[in-house]
């Protein structure tokens, strides 16, 4: 009985703090997603990071997406965070288990779907604490709990850098340079692939690109890390060709840097290359 009045004080408690957080939103569409995300238990992993000096503010959102949304946080020191929730009530965990499934790891994710959704958050926070170890440019992580991710904040005054798609660089081949070198960091120091990399998921700062969205990345030991890194490579060596008009290395040549591989001799790794 105890234990469960605590809990509905800390839920009222920070639904006033929600409330507060509503009349940021003027769109009615705003407000959907802010009910889609913010379920009991979303609430109560927050009322925790308040509570545990994390967060002090917490702004609108500044992405959303189909698994999370990102928000602009602000410290008790000041500091500006992002502040990424992952959905545990609409999100569908299938299009997953092939970035996780194979990984070693993370050899039992249970079969509850807010188990496997805190499993697949500490896997982001996992993958940008490595990849922050290593040297490439990503979002220094600060915790995780449960469905909630606290990191870096790309940009400033609560504006988000925007996407490398959204983002013509002053020198593209300079930022080309970076990326490939942060992908070969990643899998050489780190043991990793982000598996998902491509324009879509690169913050331009200051002209220095960096790689966010990590969840799905993997171990080297994955069974398709190799297809998911020659298709990392494909998808940047496309951008920086097609839309920002430079002259880019061959794929086979940055898959053997990167490897010490030969791609011709994976003749699966080489379709569309």
């Amino acid at each position: 009985m105890k234990d469960n009045f605590i809990k509905s004080k800390k839920l009222r408690i920070l639904e006033e703090k929600l409330n507060h957080l509503r009349q940021k939103f003027r769109d009615k569409n705003d407000f959907k997603t802010v009910e889609a995300v913010f379920d009991s238990k979303t609430l109560l992993a927050l009322y925790k990071l308040f509570n545990d000096g994390y967060l002090d503010i917490l702004n609108g959102v500044i992405s959303t997406g189909k698994e999370a949304n990102v928000y602009w946080g602000v410290t008790p020191e000041g500091q500006d965070v992002a502040v990424k929730i992952y959905r545990i009530s609409t999100l569908d965990f299938k299009n997953f288990l092939k970035y996780i499934e194979g990984d070693p790891r993370f050899l039992s994710i249970g079969k509850k779907i807010h188990t496997r959704i805190y499993v697949w958050a500490q896997k982001e926070f996992k993958n940008l604490t490595i990849a922050k170890k290593v040297g490439a440019h990503v979002p220094t992580p600060v915790t995780v709990y449960k469905n909630i991710l606290i990191m870096e904040f790309i940009g400033e005054n609560g504006l988000p850098a925007p996407l490398l798609k959204d983002y013509l660089p002053k020198n593209p081949e300079k930022i080309l340079e970076i990326v490939l070198s942060d992908i070969e960091k990643l899998y050489v120091k780190g043991h990793l692939v982000h598996a998902d990399l491509s324009e879509y998921n690169i913050l331009v700062h200051k002209e220095i690109p960096y790689i966010i969205d990590i969840a799905q990345g993997v171990n080297i030991q994955h069974p398709n890390a190799l297809n998911f890194l020659v298709r990392d490579i494909r998808n940047i060596l496309r951008f920086f060709r097609e839309e920002a008009g430079i002259d880019v290395p061959d794929i086979a040549d940055v898959f053997m840097k990167i490897t010490g591989l030969n791609l011709y001799e994976f003749p699966d790794l080489c379709e569309d290359t």
